[in-house]
């Protein structure tokens, strides 16, 4: 990586006394489900500002289709089953004890969300349990059981976007700033061990200001943007990941991009997810010929299209390449009832005069969700004192090396509500006696004089979106669904080439900010993804194509540090 991908510690010039400051208890920067989760807690321990990015309607939990894996009491289901798939899925880098204390969290916190107006899927002919009346239990792909929780079929996360702002609205000391931009989070000094201290945020109305706090949580999602064909809504530039970096935050399994096998193709339209849960439910993946070449898969292990994501989306990408065709097909055309168990999924094949009681659909992988993230202990807490991540921007040994659908609502409701909770410890004195997180660090945390000198680019202009958008072709190539060592270094050398041109210039506006992010994750990504020489959940490498035992470890990267920390992998001793 190019040096200066580690000097610059903010991405704009700013002398902290010469800004409007606001202070608040504890600053949550994200309004997706963790965030959201995560200052609900929070407030009932003192004031709260949640930061969103853009509307609310735009972050990857309202875009979630599949729903909320968790263990049903009424069912046949267990923890330990539910522990299994995961660890099974998480293709040895799940720590153990995330795992099993995650899962057996889950009926709590689904019963949290009943109580505060979920609107799940019922089913009548269900057993009837207390407080959790009769719930529809779907299917996905790399699960056991049927302990999938949704809400009006495919719109799971909408409905619990909803539920989560409506009880951020009616909560005291609660203040939700829509359309704000973090930059950066603020420290004393640029030294390792610094704590956090707010954000300086740019608001199209407000313009620059600092939000001071006793306790910042990052809960910014994640970075499907960074690759041309995604999932994912346009504000997932992998932000908040950039800015944790920035501030000396450990980051972990980088390596780990998981690619949803189908997302509809439609050329010159943007990518839509077409919910796992459709396959759950029964559909069909398919070739131009109408054959259902996943059940020739021997990766597959005869489970075809309810294998795990990365089975699937890689057998998708090598049938393509044989075949030279654009995408494969979705058959639904035998399930009954489609239009009413995903009628969001049905309303937008509509728009493309696609009827899939009629129609096969085209679908293709695209960049899903980001496995790894900023590394934290089981409360959200960071190698930065005063500093928390939850839900996607969190790196927390859930999902090892290959997150299980429906896991990430289920960590995001989970984590994110205990972090609210467990950062009232950053109201502790400044001593000897302040409590330390998971790392030995003690929390500790304070306003203080910030200055940013950042000196002007004598380099010549680069067309930025250009920048952005070479930079998405060359992830979706070189470090995508398959990889190779040969082609990460030349993604390596483009990110540096451009990292000369983009990263020492001083821009005034998201789109800039969001460019310098998103060349920094990609640099990460490329790095993460070489060092590990081996293949293994979502990260395959064709020159490397068997999991290596010696790299049963997650690779940490920290600022300024050329090689990564190896930590090891709790193990499984159920």
């Amino acid at each position: 990586m190019h040096a200066l991908f580690d000097e610059r510690r903010y991405l704009i010039p700013f002398r902290s006394t010469l800004l409007p400051h606001i202070f608040t208890d504890t600053l949550v920067i994200g309004a997706g489900a963790a965030g959201l989760s995560a200052a609900i807690a929070a407030a009932t321990h003192g004031d709260v500002i949640v930061l969103g990015k853009s509307r609310h309607d735009l972050s990857n939990t309202a875009w979630a289709q599949g729903g909320i894996a968790a263990v049903s009491p009424a069912s046949d289901d267990s923890p330990e089953a539910h522990t299994r798939d995961t660890l099974a899925a998480g293709a040895g880098l799940c720590d153990a004890t995330a795992v099993r204390q995650i899962v057996s969290r889950g009926p709590e916190a689904i019963e949290r969300i009943l109580a505060w107006g979920f609107q799940a899927d019922r089913d009548p002919t269900a057993p009837e349990v207390p407080g959790r009346s009769r719930l529809a239990l779907g299917r996905e792909g790399g699960h056991s059981a049927r302990r999938i929780v949704h809400a009006f079929g495919d719109a799971t996360g909408a409905e619990l976007e909803r539920c989560l702002l409506e009880k951020c609205r009616a909560t005291t000391g609660l203040r939700l700033f829509e359309s704000c931009f973090a930059i950066d989070l603020i420290t004393p000094t640029s030294a390792e061990g610094a704590p956090c201290m707010g954000a300086i945020t740019w608001h199209q109305r407000y313009g620059l200001q600092i939000i001071w706090a006793r306790a910042t949580i990052l809960a910014t999602g994640g970075a499907g943007v960074v690759w041309r064909e995604t999932s994912n809504p346009p504000i997932a530039t992998g932000d908040g990941l950039a800015m944790a970096y920035r501030a000396g935050a450990a980051l972990a399994d980088l390596a780990f991009m998981q690619f949803h096998p189908t997302a509809l193709y439609v050329a010159g339209a943007p990518r839509k997810l077409i919910s796992e849960a459709v396959r759950g439910e029964g559909a069909f993946i398919v070739d131009d010929a109408g054959r259902r070449f996943l059940l020739e898969d021997p990766a597959a292990g005869g489970r075809a299209e309810l294998a795990p994501r990365d089975i699937v989306s890689r057998a998708i990408h090598r049938q393509l390449a044989r075949s030279g065709a654009p995408h494969v097909w979705l058959d639904c055309r035998h399930l009954v009832g489609f239009a009413a168990r995903f009628p969001a999924i049905a309303a937008t094949l509509a728009q493309f005069d696609l009827d899939p009681a009629r129609d096969l659909i085209p679908v293709n992988p695209a960049a899903h969700y980001f496995v790894g993230g900023i590394r934290t202990d089981l409360l959200g807490r960071t190698s930065v004192p005063a500093l928390y991540a939850v839900g996607e921007a969190a790196s927390t040994g859930l999902h090892g090396a290959n997150r299980l659908a429906s896991n990430s609502l289920l960590e995001a409701l989970v984590l994110g509500y205990d972090c609210g909770r467990v950062c009232e410890e950053m109201k502790t004195a400044p001593g000897d006696s302040a409590p330390r997180n998971a790392w030995g660090v003690a929390l500790r945390s304070g306003p203080a004089r910030v200055i940013s000198d950042i000196p002007l680019s004598d380099h010549a202009e680069i067309d930025l979106a250009d920048v952005r958008s070479s930079l998405r072709s060359a992830m979706w190539r070189n470090v995508g669904i398959e990889r190779t060592g040969a082609r990460l270094d030349d993604a390596a050398e483009m990110f540096d080439f451009w990292a000369r041109y983009t990263l020492d210039k001083i821009f005034d506006d998201p789109a800039g900010w969001e460019t310098q992010n998103m060349l920094v994750i990609a640099a990460l990504v490329a790095r993460s993804s070489a060092w590990r020489t081996e293949s293994r959940g979502c990260h395959f490498r064709s020159d490397f194509p068997e999991p290596d035992p010696r790299l049963a470890v997650h690779d940490v990267w920290r600022r300024g540090r050329a090689e990564p920390d190896l930590l090891p992998v709790t193990a499984n001793n159920s």
